[in-house]
């Protein structure tokens, strides 16, 4: 399992907007991918009701992890990533 900590640059946190973002990026990759944070356990990427619960705002610590090993999993975890970290559009 891989694993990725990031903090939310999302200016707003992990809202509406940017958490069905979020969920839609997670649900492109092929490995399951967990949210959470350092000291819960994590949910699923891809539900944004769960997403949603975790009340992230801007500047919280996440952690991302990936079911799986090799290039999926660490490409899953830096586009997720990167997305958390600076609120890009992940629309593609």
């Amino acid at each position: 399992m891989s694993e990725l900590q990031v903090t939310v640059g999302v200016p707003n946190g992990l809202c509406a907007r940017p958490a069905s973002q979020f969920v839609r990026a997670a649900g492109r990759h092929t490995v399951p991918v967990g949210v959470g944070r350092p000291d819960r356990a994590a949910v699923d990427a891809r539900s944004l009701l769960a997403v949603l619960t975790l009340g992230a705002g801007h500047g919280d610590t996440l952690v991302l992890t990936a079911d799986g090993e090799g290039l999926a999993a660490r490409e899953a975890l830096d586009e997720l990533g990167a997305l958390l970290a600076d609120g890009r559009d992940a629309a593609r």
